[in-house]
Parts: C-alpha cells; sequence; structure tokens
C-alpha cells in the first residue's frame, strides 16, 4: 500500500477564538477560520481548487460553504462525529496526493452555543441519535462512558479513587495552565488540583473540571502539493502519515470489553506510527494534541498512543513528563479541555497548534526544537469510536 508521506503540506491555517460566541453565526466563523488561512497561505479564494467542510450539527450540505464565496468548485460535506475536522483535512490531503487538485481547503466548524446542547444529559450521539433505527447502540451519556473508564481503570491498577481523583487533575491543571497562555482558548482560567477534586460530580469520579466544555468555533487549513510548498512559503509543514480507525463496536457489545483502552485508539496510532516510519513515538514525537474530551481519556490515550507503558501512566503524570516543560508535552493549546470543543472544528484546531509549534510560532506556549508533531482525535464513547491520528513535520 503506497503511503501519503511527505507528498502533500499544509501551506496555511486558521482558527476562530473558541468560546460562547453569542455574536457570531456560522457564517461568520467560516469566514473569520477560513480567511486566516488564505492570508496565512498567501492565496485567494479564487485559487481554492477543492473544499471539504466538516460539521455536525451546523450544516447539512456542501453549501454550509457558501459565505466563502467559492466558485463552483466541488465541495463536499463530511461528519465523523468528534473526528469530523480531522475527516475534512484527510479528504483535502489525499484530493491533493491523488492529482485531482493542486490547492484544497478543509474546515471544520460548530456552532452549539445556541442549541442549548450541554454535553451531559440526554442520550448519546452514538446510542440513541444517529443510530436510532438499529436499536442496539449504547444508550449511556459520554460522561457515563468515560467514567466508567475511570472506575475500571483505578480498579485494575489498584489506584485508591481519591489518588485517581488526583492524577485525572493534574491533567486538568496542566491543561488550563497551557489554555491561559492562548487567547483562542475557551476558557482563560488557571485551576488548583484541589478545585478540581472537590468541584460538583458530573459522572463520578469526573467532575465538572475532568470534563471539556461545549464550545462554537472554526478552523480551516490549505494543503498543496509537497513538490509546490515552498512556492507558498519557506515554513510548510509536511504530512507524514493520516490513519483512521473505526471499530464494530465491539467494546459496547462484547462482554469481555475491560474499559482500560481504546482499540481505534492502539490501531490508528500503530498504523500511523507505520506509515510515518517512527519505531518509539515517546522519544521521536516532539508534541502532541489529544482528545482530552474528559480527564481520563488523555490518562489512557498516554498508554494507548505508546507515550507510556500500560499501566504507567501514573508515572508519567507525576513526573511532569506531559506538560509544556516536560519530555514530550500534550495539549499545549490547552486541548478540548481548556480551548474548548466545537464538534466538526476540533480535528482541525488540534493541527493549528501542531502547525504553529513546529514553525516555532505558538508564542509563550513554544517546545523546544519540535521536528514531528502528532494529533488524535476521537468520535464516539468507550468501546465505539472512530480514532483518527495524523502526524506531521517540518522537515521532508
Amino acid at each position: 500500500m503506497e503511503s501519503i508521506r511527505d507528498k502533500v503540506a499544509i501551506i496555511g491555517m486558521g482558527c476562530t477564538r473558541f468560546g460562547e460566541r453569542w455574536d457570531k453565526g456560522v457564517e461568520d466563523l467560516l469566514v473569520e477560520a477560513a480567511y486566516e488561512a488564505f492570508e496565512d497561505a498567501g492565496i485567494a479564494p479564487k485559487d481554492v481548487q477543492a473544499a471539504w467542510i466538516g460539521t455536525v450539527f451546523s450544516g447539512l450540505s456542501a453549501i454550509t460553504l457558501a459565505p466563502l464565496q467559492l466558485q463552483y468548485i466541488p465541495v463536499t460535506r463530511v461528519e465523523n462525529m468528534c473526528a469530523t475536522g480531522s475527516e475534512a483535512l484527510r479528504a483535502a490531503a489525499y484530493a491533493v496526493a491523488a492529482g485531482v487538485c493542486d490547492i484544497a481547503l478543509a474546515i471544520g466548524v460548530e456552532k452549539l452555543k445556541d442549541t442549548g446542547a450541554t454535553g451531559v444529559k440526554g442520550p448519546s450521539i452514538v446510542g440513541d441519535n444517529q443510530d436510532a433505527s438499529s436499536g442496539i447502540g449504547p444508550g449511556y451519556s459520554a460522561p457515563a462512558s468515560f467514567a466508567y473508564m475511570a472506575t475500571r481503570y483505578f480498579h485494575d491498577y489498584g489506584i485508591r479513587p481519591d489518588e485517581g481523583k488526583r492524577l485525572l487533575a493534574q491533567i486538568a491543571v496542566k491543561n488550563h495552565h497551557n489554555g491561559s497562555l492562548n487567547p483562542k482558548a475557551h476558557f482563560q482560567n488557571e485551576l488548583t488540583v484541589e478545585q478540581v477534586v472537590n468541584a460538583p460530580i458530573i459522572a463520578w469520579p469526573l467532575g465538572l473540571y475532568d470534563c471539556c466544555g461545549v464550545s462554537d468555533g472554526a478552523a480551516a487549513a490549505i494543503v498543496t502539493r509537497a513538490d509546490m510548498a515552498r512556492s507558498f512559503r519557506q515554513d510548510p509543514i509536511y504530512i507524514k502519515a493520516l490513519q483512521i480507525a473505526v471499530g464494530a463496536r465491539q467494546g459496547a457489545m462484547r462482554q469481555d470489553y475491560d474499559f482500560t483502552h481504546i482499540e481505534e485508539n492502539v490501531t490508528a496510532s500503530r498504523r500511523a506510527y507505520a506509515e510515518a516510519g517512527i519505531k518509539d513515538p515517546r522519544r521521536e514525537i516532539s508534541c502532541a494534541e489529544v482528545h482530552d474530551c474528559f480527564s481520563i481519556h488523555e490518562m489512557i490515550v498516554y498508554e494507548d498512543l505508546g507515550f507510556s507503558p500500560r499501566g504507567r501512566a501514573r508515572e508519567d503524570i507525576e513526573a511532569g513528563t506531559f506538560t509544556l516543560k516536560g519530555e514530550l508535552p500534550v495539549n499545549t493549546d490547552g486541548g478540548l479541555k481548556c480551548f474548548g470543543h466545537p464538534l466538526g472544528a476540533s480535528g482541525l484546531r488540534m493541527m493549528y497548534e501542531m502547525y504553529k509549534q513546529l514553525q516555532g510560532k505558538a508564542g509563550p506556549r513554544q517546545v523546544k526544537n519540535p521536528r514531528l508533531a502528532l494529533t488524535h482525535n476521537l468520535g464516539g464513547n468507550a468501546g465505539t469510536g472512530i480514532c483518527s491520528c495524523f502526524i506531521v513535520g517540518n522537515e521532508k
């Protein structure tokens, strides 16, 4: 199977501020993100030859992209739950790699605050909304799903609940610190471990600050052929791997699911490492953005992605391995927890941060001498997910 490695480059990106954007509509957010990307790439809308728009709830067709006034080019709307933004980028990159077009736009948007969606109560997206016709999907909410993972992980690895809550709190504190350095993040406040531990419970043991927020926002990327990239800018970012793994709900349907890992995470990351030629992700990956929808998921992702040995993420959390000054900084922009989570935009927001980090343009969040970066995006719940894992680098 042929690899996409070093065939496609990102030459421009844009991202709105995430948050409660009551003053902006879907159209405003799309324009804000897209025109930052156009300016960053040094192109005009007329230069875009094809586009992919990713959204879950904020548009029904390709016409959602009409505010950009693209002139009769192919536009496709894609959706893959919380991995929707990543899916838009994957489609655009593969179109360029296939020679269908030379310059493509990937953009994701979500306007959730106006809907009243909280992300806490009501049926899960996987269980009762998108799969209502089958009647076989799990019916629990997202917080409940990941709370199961927390209690099981604590049990299997001999962690007392009070110890476990403090470990998870350190993840939230880390991400809020990083987000406080980011003017585009939804939340600008730092937290203490005590605040996180003592916060109101959402689904035990997960408290309010263990859960990401519901946000409005958009993010966009311009991709082109790698051999054209330096004609647009001197610091393009090259795509090394684009992998997605979708299970058959094995975790939700089988009695033997352990609730301490997500197989889609494991499979997508291993495929991405193979495609990018990475042998030791902990040593070779410079920084990463992972899907911290809940603090327990970030902890488990450390192990699923091979950053920590199985059952030993605790040691790395306590050692500060994943902080800005640590060995492998994770969620340098605040992650979903602090930057926010507009479903259709999150995957592209992750790439926006890695793009800036690899260019040395992340300001006070900048990590030292990054070379390879990873984004990890999960749609769905524990045991029934859609995982994308992308790797990019600043050298061809």
